[in-house]
């Protein structure tokens, strides 16, 4: 990607009547809360002063090992060398209006898959690779979704976002819970976008969903005579499976029920509201944190307990929420939101109904609960008496007496205690 191209922000910042414009479409490819997501991530990891000091100190080389690896290891397809192949990718960039530069490349892997990577500087071309078994199993059809899939996500730009977490974040370091749920689910969300720019390049809706099983079976579907309508009825009985709060979807790419059913819609749906309440139920799968009925009564538990707790002492810090936050960061891709959801109910009730949900599936996390409590206390580093009190009657309710829960504070205070500064100076 050309130097102009790395920043993000501006592509960010089209209204949807601009995107509307540029694709000509009934329905806008992009999807609102991927960009949004994009630019929260892009900003929480101060995107345009970091993009301004890789261009002064060009540290990637990400560009030149790409390029050295696919001149040298794979097959570039040139106009003059593979003719039908070059002609191929050249129709699919073409119907989607994609004017930046592009080099085509196969490489020999048995693996069913295809790649694309942005060009780091300007004027360089960007690389899309498609591995050769996928010549061996796709019709034309099929090739032309796998090619504007790719094309899809550099039109995108999901490559410089990723490159520019990859370089906050090398591979050695640790990326917050919260944050890293954020990027899961925006990698999720572009390949869904990425999916509708390889519908759009073929408009054939039966053809890309034979791509899809093909990719994840490696089977010449043709040869099996299996029918269209047979992977569509198996595709929508395991779908049914992970809408019933059953299955989640946890890799970089969301799981194939729900990128078929969200192609479907794509291509089917007459309003965009029925194309919205259609993606509303699917991106409810891919917002899943936990797994199962205990961690949905953990995050009403956190939210609830923190929220009384740190109101105790009738004044609630920054550190008492954060401590919330980034508890509820385990269990909810948007804590705050949650958290603000929370107080708008009856904290009281919410808080005792998890409470006997919980410890009704499993008693054993008592003292996970009191242990919880205590940390909120301690967030300020300012432990009042009503605060005590609190936690010795929670206690006397979930099954431990008075030296019990001071023994679980004394503990506490031994292992984390830190006087507040104003304290001591």
């Amino acid at each position: 990607m050309g130097t102009k191209n790395l920043n993000l922000f501006s592509w960010f910042s089209k209204t949807k009547e601009e995107l509307s414009t540029i694709h000509n479409l009934q329905f806008n490819p992009t999807l609102e809360l991927e960009r949004n997501i994009g630019k929260q991530i892009y900003d929480a990891l101060q995107g345009q002063v970091v993009e301004e000091l890789l261009r002064k100190i060009k540290i990637s080389g990400n560009d030149a090992y790409w390029r050295s690896a696919m001149e040298g290891h794979s097959l570039k397809v040139e106009k003059d060398l593979l003719p039908d192949v070059y002609q191929l990718c050249q129709d699919v960039k073409t119907k989607l209006h994609y004017e930046e530069n592009v080099d085509f490349y196969i490489t020999g892997d048995s693996s069913v898959n295809a790649f694309s990577l942005s060009a780091e500087d300007e004027g360089e071309p960007h690389i899309v690779n498609i591995n050769s078994a996928l010549f061996e199993l796709m019709s034309h059809d099929e090739l032309k979704f796998v090619i504007g899939h790719e094309l899809g996500h550099l039109i995108n730009k999901d490559s410089a976002l990723n490159r520019l977490i990859r370089f906050v974040f090398p591979p050695e370091t640790n990326i917050p819970i919260s944050l890293q749920y954020k990027i899961r689910l925006h990698d999720q969300l572009a390949e869904l976008v990425a999916d509708r720019y390889g519908y759009m390049a073929v408009e054939n809706l039966d053809a890309c969903v034979t791509a899809f099983f093909k990719m994840a079976s490696g089977l010449n579907l043709e040869k099996m005579n299996v029918s269209i309508s047979a992977l569509l009825a198996d595709n929508n009985r395991r779908l049914e499976y992970f809408l019933n709060d059953k299955g989640t979807s946890i890799a970089s790419h969301p799981v194939n029920p729900i990128r078929v059913q969200a192609l479907n819609l794509y291509a089917t749906c007459k309003s965009e509201e029925e194309l919205q309440k259609g993606m509303d139920e699917l991106i409810s799968i891919l917002l899943k944190v936990g797994d199962g009925e205990l961690d949905e009564h953990m995050a009403k538990f956190i939210a609830s307990a923190g929220i009384l707790v740190a109101n105790i002492d009738d004044q609630v810090s920054e550190d008492e929420i954060n401590r919330i936050l980034e508890t509820l960061a385990n269990l909810k891709v948007y804590p705050r939101q949650f958290l603000e959801e929370i107080l708008q109910g009856d904290v009281i009730e919410i808080f005792n109904k998890a409470i006997e949900n919980i410890l009704n599936i499993n008693p054993g996390m008592r003292e996970g609960l009191l242990s919880y409590m205590i940390g909120i206390v301690m967030a300020d580093n300012n432990i009042s008496k009503d605060e005590i009190e609190f936690l010795y009657s929670f206690g006397s309710n979930i099954g431990y007496s008075d030296k019990e829960v001071a023994n679980f504070v004394a503990s506490a205070i031994q292992k984390n205690y830190v006087p507040p500064i104003e304290a001591i100076c």
